[in-house]
């Protein structure tokens, strides 16, 4: 049976950066009731595709309602970005449109993250559960996904409520990595107030680009004599940190964000190191 797909056929319609080859790409077909997008060809590679998006969408435990839960991350960060709901045609939207889709179950209809205000969530990838029961959205979001204009919506620490905090419900959820981040931001923005007391080691490193430098490459000595002299693991990782510090410093201070170099990194996956060495801007 060929799949179609209650979908926002308009906003797809012109789209080939899809999951499937592009001349595998939808197409719109209008009827009375609905718009229905479907695979753009009737050759044999496109029934047998729809036979496969048809089997993934059965083997889903989908709820009494038809729904599963859908989270959308930040494939460079790491971050949760958000949570909906999906149902077979926001999930089918996804994977055909790269654009994270969602169930609204207060206005019954689909909805595409960013169709408002343009911050799309723009999928690379699509995981499913061990339970087959919830949906992750793998992707890089156009902007802030809250709409609050927070980068995330999980901004409130419930341990930081329960302690009373001033700052609980303004702390995005954060891995260790873009912790730092955080303090190190926090520093170069205090390093331009008048200095009351011992300078912080971080705030002396922003303000003095010879020491910040000449820390980067004793570090990375450092870890390089952990190979060469056969050093214990541990003593490996204790420099690798070192280096990882002193570089965010230095990143902080030409406004670049450790997201920018993962980002580098993930594009480069499919490219030869050697080719993308030869090829970068002298």
């Amino acid at each position: 049976m060929a799949v179609s797909y209650n979908a926002l056929a308009q906003s797809l319609q012109a789209r080939s950066n899809c999951f499937v080859p592009k001349d595998l790409c939808i197409k719109q077909r209008r009827s009375r009731s609905s718009s229905v997008v479907v695979f753009a060809a009737s050759n044999d590679n496109n029934i047998a595709l729809q036979a496969k998006v048809d089997k993934l969408l059965d083997g889903i435990k989908w709820d009494d309602k038809g729904l599963a839960v859908a989270i959308a991350q930040n494939v460079d960060t790491g971050a949760v970005l958000m949570q909906g709901f999906a149902n077979r045609e926001a999930l089918s939207t996804t994977i055909t449109s790269r654009k994270a889709t969602f169930f609204s179950r207060s206005r019954s209809s689909l909805w595409t993250k960013g169709e408002t205000s343009n911050n799309f969530i723009n999928v690379l990838d699509v995981y499913l559960d061990c339970d087959r029961d919830s949906i992750i959205y793998l992707g890089t979001p156009d902007g802030p996904t809250c709409h609050t204009g927070a980068e995330t919506c999980y901004y409130t620490s419930v341990f930081d409520q329960l302690n009373s905090d001033e700052a609980a419900g303004n702390k995005l959820a954060s891995t260790t990595l873009y912790s730092l981040e955080s303090i190190i931001s926090k520093r170069k923005e205090e390093s331009s107030a008048p200095q009351q007391g011992k300078p912080s080691w971080t705030r002396r490193l922003l303000t003095d680009d010879a020491l910040l430098c000449s820390k980067i490459r004793e570090e990375a000595d450092e870890l390089c004599r952990t190979l060469e002299d056969t050093e214990d693991a541990s003593r490996t990782a204790s420099e690798m940190a070192d280096v990882l510090y002193h570089s965010m410093v230095l990143l902080s201070k030409r406004d670049v964000k450790v997201e920018d170099v993962l980002e580098v990194l993930r594009k480069r996956f499919s490219q030869s190191g050697i080719d993308e060495k030869q090829n970068r801007t002298k």
